[in-house]
């Protein structure tokens, strides 16, 4: 396997790991790690580094949301700028380019129901590409970003692979 691609793997799996634990793993030094590591974020293969929430567990009152949108794309820019706008937006989680009757998947995050409902009538829908948008609002997450974020009979999340 591409020494990268390893590395990335197990930091996918778990950011949290020092360079001193991914270095013992591939069996490469602590600085060689280090130093691959600050290429792909300066290169911007890595972007960011995130902790996956349990909502659930935090009772954390927010309503999160996936907006399917038509769009027209424009000449020359195909999707690529109406996606770069609806991007700018704060509440914007999100944003795909998919297949189907849909040109785009935009995941959002809200106060409530009625804040997701003016992102979509007063933001989204006012951008003169959008053709129209599906809303569906998320109602429990069972799964994110490969996690199992459900508790099991014991109370305690399964041990991932």
């Amino acid at each position: 396997m591409d020494k990268n691609k390893e590395l990335l793997s197990l930091l996918t799996q778990d950011c949290r790991r020092t360079p001193r634990q991914l270095a013992a793993i591939l069996g490469e030094s602590e600085d060689e790690v280090r130093q691959r590591i600050a290429k792909l974020e300066s290169s911007g293969a890595i972007v960011k580094y995130s902790a996956i929430l349990n909502d659930e567990m935090l009772d954390r009152d927010s309503v999160h949301a996936m907006i399917e949108v038509k769009v027209t794309p424009q000449k020359s820019k195909g999707f690529d700028a109406i996606a770069e706008e609806i991007c700018r937006y704060p509440e914007v989680k999100s944003v795909y380019l998919i297949s189907g009757d849909f040109d785009l998947a935009v995941f959002i995050e809200g106060k409530s129901l009625r804040s997701v409902s003016l992102f979509v009538s007063e933001k989204l829908s006012a951008i003169e590409s959008v053709l129209s948008t599906a809303t569906h609002f998320i109602l429990k997450k069972y799964k994110v970003e490969g996690v199992v974020t459900t508790k099991t009979g014991g109370g305690r999340l399964p041990v991932q692979p």
